[in-house]
């Protein structure tokens, strides 16, 4: 698998978002998209899965993503919005099921195959316990992984996340990092738009941070979580250590002030 993205330009209303954005990724690996609010993350991801309108290109392996065929395009990337819902009462294997949509010819029933990719999708969000009830009845942060499970049981080989751990527990935004992390040792490519910067540090190969819709530094977690970025994009200063081979990445300040 290798993702190119070449000079994307993407605006949101009358707003130019994303300014001129190039990079390339390859192979299995666990991207976070960092950067403070507002600077273009999420318009990238969804330029990204083409959901929105851009200029400049978006390839997956060599094809144009605005120009693959719709089921093709949603067997090779799989998208899970920030916020994402449920508007109908589903029961949670159902709903998680419908990841398997783009695999299946209409008015086929799952196949073996498919009934597999749901039970491990179900297992590694942690929702099985959730088996049998209506989707509504679940928590925000319940709801939050048995959405993910959809997105997992696609098993695309990009999978494009959108702040999957902000309504959750800290117990279950390392359990979501950790399945992230597995996913893309599968031999997956995942790209998790992110702001809890230690759980970036912690489970990512590679960071791109982003300020003013422009790609400010990219690289391994440690060469982008420097002083000097985080104070120039924002506007902090942070601990920076580990525990073992655990990093952490700890704000304490505001650069700026209140006078």
């Amino acid at each position: 698998m290798r993702l190119t993205i070449e000079n994307l330009h993407a605006s949101l209303g009358q707003t130019h978002v994303v300014r001129g954005v190039s990079l390339e990724a390859s192979g299995a690996q666990f991207i976070g998209l960092i950067g403070p609010n507002g600077v273009g993350k999420t318009t990238l991801v969804r330029a990204a899965a083409a959901l929105i309108p851009f200029t400049g290109s978006v390839e997956l392996d060599g094809a144009s993503v605005s120009s693959m065929e719709p089921r093709a395009r949603a067997r090779a990337i799989a998208y899970l919005a920030q916020g994402a819902g449920s508007h109908w009462p589903l029961e949670v294997s159902r709903l998680v099921a419908l990841g398997r949509l783009p695999h299946l010819a209409p008015f086929r029933a799952p196949a073996p195959e498919d009934e597999a990719a749901i039970a491990r999708a179900m297992s590694l969000a942690d929702v099985e316990c959730f088996r049998g009830r209506d989707v509504l009845t679940l928590s925000g942060g319940e709801r939050a992984r048995v959405l993910l499970a959809r997105a997992l049981a696609v098993e695309a080989p990009l999978l494009l996340v959108d702040e999957p751990v902000a309504s959750l527990d800290p117990y279950h935004q390392i359990r979501i990092m950790e399945v992230l992390r597995a996913y893309a040792d599968e031999g997956r490519m995942v790209v998790a738009v992110l702001h809890d910067l230690s759980l970036a540090a912690r489970y990512c190969d590679r960071l791109i941070l982003l300020d003013g819709g422009t790609v400010k530094a990219d690289g391994r977690p440690d060469e982008v979580l420097t002083p000097a970025n985080l104070e120039e994009t924002y506007r902090i200063r942070a601990l920076t250590g580990g525990e073992g081979r655990e990093s952490y990445v700890l704000p304490i300040a505001r650069t700026d002030s209140l006078d």
